[in-house]
């Protein structure tokens, strides 16, 4: 990958639904080799897919909870098993493995501070093995980009 594939992928992180037209012309390229570009991006899992920006709150999960949890034990079965289990709750968008005192961190989206309690009652807790769950609730953001900062 090179420069200019990187200046490509940074345009479509801020709007994946230009034209390659307005692509080529973003990244100071004639329009078949922008698109040949594009597709080798695509065809080497460079560039995984194309998705909307949607406002959560709009859609009605009013709340973002960052969750970070310890786990009890650490072998393989409860690790598989605990992530297994996230992988499939879809109130979870992200899932991270962290360093440090916690083990992970997922961003969670919810409606209300009910559906939150029924999610830590009912979802989390039911997985077992956990020692400790801590929560943050966002109440604002500073920023946020889906674009990636350039390489040196």
């Amino acid at each position: 990958m090179d420069s200019k594939d990187r200046q490509i992928i940074r345009a479509l992180q801020r709007d994946g639904r230009m034209t390659n037209q307005d692509l080529a012309e973003a990244v100071n390229l004639s329009p078949s080799p922008c698109l040949r570009r594009v597709r080798n991006l695509e065809t080497a899992g460079v560039i995984r897919g194309y998705s909307a920006d949607v406002d959560a709150a709009a859609y009605g999960m009013a709340i973002t909870v960052f969750v970070r949890i310890r786990l009890e034990r650490h072998n393989e079965t409860d690790v598989q098993s605990f992530e297994g289990r996230v992988r499939r709750m879809d109130e979870v968008l992200e899932c991270h493995v962290l360093t440090g005192a916690m083990d992970y961190q997922l961003r969670v989206l919810v409606p209300d501070l009910e559906a939150y309690e029924s999610f830590i009652r009912n979802r989390i807790h039911p997985i077992g093995g956990i020692a400790s769950i801590d929560t943050s609730f966002v109440y604002g953001t500073v920023k946020r980009t889906a674009v990636f900062p350039p390489v040196s």
